[in-house]
This record gives structure tokens, sequence and C-alpha cells, in this order.
């Protein structure tokens, strides 16, 4: 174990939280040949057969940009040099933890940096060979532009298109027909932070109506404790009121306007 000064924690397993520890990770060492990792579905596509989709994830479409391996071990065996020190941390700090009275997070992770010292102390084996293999950041390779979730989308006619339960309304100059069908990335950054981009220029947008979700979601295990931290969603439905110049909103049943519309053949009406 070796102290990482600026290394983050997190409380859940997601692709934005993998995204700041490979930031955190690259700033600190540079960019590695390769990470070894389990089959958790943030580093690989886990639908065999998959018909849609480039078969890659978000995370595993970022290594690829930034030129990192991403190997996932086919059982916890594989990975056993790492499991074996799961194993020992789980059972040494766990027993340091209540020796020292520690019972939060927060506590835990400021006892940390004296927990590695002395664990490194007792228990680091010199490397076989000092060499260094991380590489640095090429000139071109931007961790706030690859580090993000990128999805891609076709404009409708009236220049909307719908991402992650929202319909965003593009705002532009040109005239509209000029980008009718047009496909644009969504990227979505950390903080939530959303922006549209066209051909690598951002396009201007503002929220146009923020759909309801109707069906149950599916959580992963690793999510539930983000899920019940999330506050409950209230409120009802927004219902749609016609206004008062609605044409379906009266209807004039005079004897004239009735024969003015059999006339136009609008309706039928059948007499006795």
């Amino acid at each position: 174990m070796t102290p990482r000064p600026g290394s983050c924690t997190f409380s859940c397993e997601t692709t934005f939280n993998y995204f700041a520890a490979v930031r955190a990770y690259i700033t600190l060492h540079g960019k590695p040949s390769a990470f070894y990792s389990d089959k958790f579905s943030v580093f690989r596509v886990n639908i065999p057969n998959a018909l849609t989709g480039t078969g890659l994830t978000q995370f595993g479409r970022a290594m690829q940009e930034l030129d990192i391996g991403l190997i996932c071990a086919h059982s916890p065996q594989a990975k056993g040099r790492v499991e074996r020190a799961n194993q020992t941390l789980q059972d040494r700090l766990v027993k340091e933890l209540r020796l020292r009275g520690i019972s939060s997070p927060e506590e835990a992770n400021a006892y940390l940096p004296e927990f590695i010292a002395g664990f490194n102390s007792r228990f680091a084996v010199a490397p076989r060979s000092g060499e260094d293999a991380h590489r640095p950041l090429g000139a071109a390779e931007d961790l706030g532009r690859i580090l993000v979730l990128r999805e891609r989308r076709t404009l409708s006619k009236n220049l909307t298109l719908s991402y992650n339960n929202v319909v965003y309304q593009i705002a532009t100059d040109r005239a509209a027909y000029t980008l009718r069908g047009a496909h644009v990335e969504v990227r979505e950054a950390g903080g939530g932070e959303v922006s549209i981009e066209y051909k690598g220029r951002a396009l201007s947008y503002h929220v146009f109506n923020e759909q309801e979700r109707r069906q149950a979601q599916v959580i992963p295990s690793k999510h539930i404790d983000r899920a019940l931290s999330r506050p409950a969603q209230t409120g009802k439905r927004r219902t749609y009121h016609p206004p008062m110049s609605h044409p379906w909103k009266y209807f004039d049943y005079s004897e004239k306007s009735m024969e003015a519309m059999e006339k136009r053949g609008d309706i039928c009406i059948l007499r006795k």
C-alpha cells in the first residue's frame, strides 16, 4: 500500500466516481499501461450479443481515448494479489478502527494515512525493477473532455432532443432547416453540467421539458446507497389544460352552424 496525496474517496461505485479516481491517479502518477479490474458494468458491457452501441462502456471509451488498456478479470482468484491484500486489510483495519473507537467514514479517512504508513513499514516489499512505466498525457489529451459521459442524438424538426428524461431545445441564429436531423453529441460532466456540440462547436440550448419517470428503475447493488440517499420525488404529474380559444374546448350546436358544417361535409346529420 502506498499513500496517494490528493486521492479521493467515494461512497458508491459510479462512472463519474471512477472518472474522478482516474483523474487523481493520472495527475499524480501519469498514464499507466493498463488498469486491472473486475467485470463490473462500469468497466465492460455485460449484455451478451448486444445489438446496439459500440461495445464499450463510457469508462471503456475514455480509457481507449487515453490509450490505457482495460483488463477485466474472469474471477476473484485471477486478481489474487489484490484479493489477498483486501482480505488482510478487512481483518487488520477493522480491528484498528475498533481499538481507536472510530465509527464514521470521516474519522476513518482521517486515520488512513497513519495506518498506511505503519502497514508499509511492516509489509512493503521493494520492487524487482524501479523503472516507472507511467506515461505523460499527450498534448491533445484533455481529461476535462475525455472523462465525461458522451451520447449521440439526432435533432428533430423542431431542433429538440431528449437526454436523461429531459427535452432540450436548441437555440440558433441560423435557419432551422440547416440543423434538422443533425447528429449532435451530448456531454455530461460529473457535476451535472450538460453541453451539446455539433461538429465540435457548442450549441446554445434551454430546457424545454423535463419528462416524468414512469417505469421503475433497476438499481445495481453497488448503487443502492446512492439511490437511497436521494430525496424522494413528490408531486403530481402536470396535466395539460387547453386554453379558452382551443377549437376543441367549445362546440357550436346552433342550427345555422350545424347546417354550414353539413354543407362543407365536416359532419353528417341523420334525420328521421
